[in-house]
């Protein structure tokens, strides 16, 4: 069956696990709200939700060096009280998401740190291939909802698909663990460094890669 926008946005708001897993146990129950509720329940997912209100000013800032020093992550995760911060499955956590960072490189934490300059030409982009196809106009438009949803999983880190755990989201994770630790958490922000990003490079290193190129 069919999931609407609505659906997914209702059983959110009830329960306050991420779209992905609303959606998804929506999904699994046939649409039906309140087995849709206990299947998030039993998940660890729901629960996440009577905490999300508390405010989470303690944590920590994690790191991770990949590759030899050529990968660098630095990622705030914030927490409700020092006692947990220095817990060690809060600690893993925030190794699990550094790590992540350095392997998936998203740009955002979520959605809503995308610039509409930026997600509007996207949308041009995929407007532009759709039409080339000559479906009709709302053909187009759910087309190009469908690309949207899937550049938001490849650029925010909470719809990133989890790098360690395929079968759940960066969010679902972060859910996961508020509900085994019972605090409030929060991704509050990273910074990804790679090594000579940036940079120009030498006259004869670019001379080499275009020799490499076109071959002899």
């Amino acid at each position: 069956m069919t999931i609407t926008a609505a659906q997914v946005s209702e059983l959110r708001k009830v329960t306050g696990a991420g779209l992905m897993d609303c959606k998804k146990a929506l999904a699994e129950t046939g649409g039906d709200q309140e087995k849709a509720v206990d299947y998030l329940r039993t998940k660890g997912l729901a629960a996440a939700s009577k905490k999300a209100g508390r405010i989470a000013t303690e944590g920590t800032v994690g790191s991770y060096i990949h590759a030899g020093g050529k990968i660098g992550v630095l990622v705030e995760v914030n927490c409700e009280t020092d006692f947990v911060a220095k817990n060690e499955a809060f600690q893993n956590f925030v190794r699990d998401i550094a790590m992540h960072i350095a392997a998936a490189a998203p740009q955002f934490v979520k959605r809503e740190e995308v610039s509409a300059e930026l997600l509007e030409r996207e949308k041009e982009i995929y407007r532009a291939k759709a039409k080339e196809t000559g479906k009709p106009d709302n053909i187009i438009e759910k087309i190009v909802e469908g690309q949207v949803s899937k550049f938001y999983a490849e650029i925010c880190l909470m719809e990133q698909t989890f790098v360690k755990d395929t079968d759940k989201t960066i969010q679902t994770y972060l859910n996961e663990t508020i509900s085994s630790i019972g605090e409030n958490m929060s991704i509050r922000r990273f910074a990804r460094f790679v090594l000579g990003e940036g940079l120009a490079k030498k006259e004869s290193d670019f001379a080499a890669e275009v020799a490499a190129a076109v071959g002899p």
